[in-house]
């Protein structure tokens, strides 16, 4: 069996769930063919009609899939003939809340996906935590990870077994979506407001690694274009904090997570209740699920780990 992952990720929360999928199948033997995109080599793409399965992944943005997933599926994806059986996939997505509108975030994917001859059968959404609006307590960071290390192995046991997995509808989502994705177009107008600080050195580091090379480093300046997704990354993985987003810098966040077990008591934030019956659905519904896993395979030293596990882990406090 040869399975297929192509995914984007914009400060690396993605790319985690990925390399967890990554390692969830090729533990069962199953060949992996990883591509994070937007990719800039077209040729070393994977041939997706030799894969049986493929995995799309995404962090949401504005409850919509991103541009650079959207326009993979429009280039990137080849067409398949309608007269046979779809070529199936399944989505993997992360979000910094699990809210139900989160559940309509793949519509316009769906759509387009259909239209090339593939069939979407199921869908799983993992929190990670925030890199933009306000930044996670290390506490929550580490129970987020160590959540999504045990889910992934219970929904690639689902994906491999043909389950379908796909979340409920949502009264007008489809609509709320649709008007939402003037982001995207937006993205493009905000991210030309992206400015360095006086405390940029020029590294070039944000040049680097912007998915979209709309960061140029001319005459010893760092000059944004006009191709920004907002993904937030040269923001987020400045080493000197340098770089002001325009409009959304009162919802600025820099640095990266360590995901590590704390090792002080949690403190309280005022933002303890931020969404706190939506994660609180979560966890709970995430623990229900890998309980029914180990009870299924009987088998504790093989299991997924257990998030109650996680130190000093409330049900929770509070990238896209």
């Amino acid at each position: 069996m040869k399975v297929a992952l192509a995914y984007f990720s914009g400060t690396g929360n993605t790319r985690m769930i990925a390399e967890l999928y990554r390692d969830a199948l090729a533990s069962r033997g199953i060949e992996v063919c990883e591509t994070e995109l937007p990719t800039r080599d077209e040729e070393a793409l994977p041939d997706f009609s030799s894969c049986d399965l493929i995995g799309i992944g995404y962090p949401i943005h504005a409850f919509n899939a991103p541009l650079p997933i959207l326009e993979f599926c429009k280039k990137l994806l080849p067409k398949r003939d309608r007269s046979q059986d779809g070529k199936r996939v399944f989505v993997f997505k992360t979000s910094g809340e699990p809210v139900r509108m989160s559940d309509v975030s793949s519509l316009k994917l769906k759509k387009l996906l259909a239209r090339r001859g593939y069939e979407l059968f199921a869908e799983y959404q993992y929190v990670m935590p925030y890199n933009i609006i306000f930044r996670h307590t290390d506490a929550a960071a580490y129970k987020m990870l160590t959540t999504a290390k045990a889910l992934v192995p219970v929904d690639v046991e689902e994906i491999l077994n043909g389950t379908a997995h796909l979340p409920k509808r949502v009264p007008f989502g489809g609509m709320i979506a649709g008007i939402l994705r003037i982001e995207q177009p937006g993205a493009r107008l905000i991210g030309r407001g992206f400015k360095p600080t006086d405390k940029c050195t020029a590294c070039g580091l944000c040049v680097k690694r912007c998915p979209e090379q709309n960061i140029k480093l001319a005459n010893g300046k760092i000059k944004f274009g006009k191709a920004c997704t907002i993904c937030m990354r040269c923001v987020f993985d400045c080493p000197h904090d340098a770089i002001k987003p325009g409009i959304l810098n009162g919802w600025k966040v820099n640095g990266k997570y360590s995901f590590e077990p704390p090792t002080e008591p949690e403190q309280k934030t005022k933002h303890d209740d931020y969404c706190k019956k939506a994660y609180d659905r979560y966890y709970a519904d995430a623990e229900r699920r890998i309980a029914e896993y180990r009870a299924k395979t009987d088998d504790h030293c093989t299991a997924p780990p257990n998030p109650s596990d996680a130190k000093a882990s409330p049900p929770l406090e509070g990238e896209a």
